[in-house]
């Protein structure tokens, strides 16, 4: 590993405790070096906040070694004002003598101008460092941008057998540690989304309950409204959006966004997008679950086995064209990670 590349998996591992915290917002750390050693880190915290390299030259006590150090930034710093003026202009002012940057942002109003910028005022540039890493550390942010629509991660349970329930009813799948995993899950992304079968049969919450975290938008899939308002899902808990064909409109913490019956679900994320909704929990159930892998429509998916539960009758997992990227192991259960393969 290159000194750069040391500097700078240090701001993938600053980035990473903001997960979950700064959307729409990306994950970025920042790290200075002076002479070989750290004099000052950062990271973006939360949205509206300031950003990482900011906190790291903040963070640095004698100012004045500043102009001889180098910053390290895991995505470009931003150009553009929007609730906190532009990092590259501060970049510029403070007069670094290098920066270093993992990833350009893939942003509209960023995407290589403040890389620009900064080089623009003779100050040294060098980017793409652990640039694969730094990307993936932003999956969400750069499906986002360059896809425009959310990264879409699908999550279930189901038995050794491979039933999501005993004889069509709810059933405990997972164990207390796996459900802990489920709802740290639930925090780190941005929205939570259900269909009706599921919210009708559940009557969940969708709260991250196991857990001191963030609840994430909730979601639901009800065309026809057939969910009562007194479920949980209308509680005020968190804010939520009701994915439906009859009306637009926004009451308290629910918004009411109207999709077309066709091609219902590509528009509905089209219209995630424009509501800045960044990634998408998919919890299923079944009939969700399989229209979005049906569809192609995903990618990533976290399946829950318990090994020592067999069911024997209820409603079936979905399945998945190939192998799990890897494994978790919680006492009994484990919980595969696949990728789909269609959008790496």
């Amino acid at each position: 590993m290159s000194t750069d590349e040391f500097y700078m998996q240090r701001c993938i591992e600053l980035a990473q405790k903001a997960l979950g915290k700064t959307y729409p917002n990306p994950l970025v750390g920042s790290v200075i070096v002076h002479d070989g050693k750290i004099i000052g880190e950062g990271y973006h915290q939360k949205a509206g906040e300031n950003h990482a390299e900011i906190n790291a030259i903040n963070s640095v006590k004698k100012t004045e070694m500043l102009r001889d150090s180098t910053i390290y930034v895991s995505l470009e710093p931003c150009s553009h004002y929007g609730k906190t003026p532009p990092c590259a202009k501060k970049i510029v002012d403070v007069g670094f003598k290098k920066v270093v940057i993992g990833a350009l942002d893939p942003h509209e109003k960023v995407n290589g101008n403040g890389k620009r910028i900064i080089e623009n005022a003779g100050i040294q540039v060098v980017s793409g460092i652990l640039e694969k890493k730094c990307i993936e550390l932003n999956k969400r942010f750069f499906t986002f941008h360059q896809k425009k629509r959310p990264f879409i991660l699908l999550k279930w349970a189901q038995s050794a057998d491979g039933f999501m329930d005993k004889d069509f009813k709810p059933y405990q799948i997972g164990n207390p540690l796996s459900k802990q995993f489920v709802h740290q899950l639930r925090s780190e992304e941005h929205s939570i989304l259900v269909g009706t079968r599921t919210a009708l049969g559940d009557n969940p919450s969708l709260t991250t309950r196991e857990i001191i975290g963030r609840n994430p938008v909730r979601i639901l899939i009800d065309p026809d409204f057939i969910v009562p308002r007194d479920f949980r899902i209308y509680n005020d808990e968190a804010e939520t959006i009701i994915l439906n064909s009859k009306k637009d409109s926004v009451e308290g913490n629910l918004k009411f966004v109207k999709i077309e019956r066709e091609h219902f679900l590509e528009e509905a994320m089209q219209k995630l997008h424009e509501h800045q909704i960044q990634s998408v929990l998919v919890e299923g159930g079944s009939y969700t679950l399989k229209q979005f892998i049906d569809l192609d429509f995903w990618d990533e998916a976290q399946i829950t086995v318990n090994e020592n539960l067999v069911l024997k009758n209820g409603t079936k997992a979905p399945t998945l064209p190939f192998d799990p990227v890897d494994c978790k192991q919680f006492r009994d259960n484990k919980i595969f990670n696949f990728r789909n393969r269609f959008f790496q």
